[in-house]
């Protein structure tokens, strides 16, 4: 249980970027400055903007590696370019984890 309370001071921009911050990751303000505090881990939330994206990119990725082994045993660099390609959405994919 936490009982003991802490403040300092900070410009008004600063307690806007603060607000911002804690509103993209979820957070009160305090569960913010604490976790920033003590180098735990901030999520931002993504917006309905960056889901649709997301997925977007993942039916992507899916066609893309289809569309390459449909095309391995016709012609080997087709093949390649379309893997690479989609290999590099998977990275891009897999970085929204972080």
């Amino acid at each position: 249980m936490k009982k003991e309370f802490v403040q300092f001071r900070c410009s008004i921009y600063e307690k806007k970027l603060l607000r911002v911050k804690a509103d993209r990751s979820g957070l009160s303000i305090s569960e913010y400055c604490r976790r920033a505090a003590f180098d735990d881990r901030i999520i931002e939330r993504l917006t309905q903007e960056q889901i649709a994206l997301y997925k977007m990119l993942t039916r992507y990725e899916t066609n893309f590696k289809r569309i390459g082994n449909m095309y391995r045993k016709r012609n080997p660099r087709l093949s390649e370019e379309v893997i690479k390609l989609s290999n590099e959405i998977r990275t891009h994919l897999l970085s929204f984890r972080k």
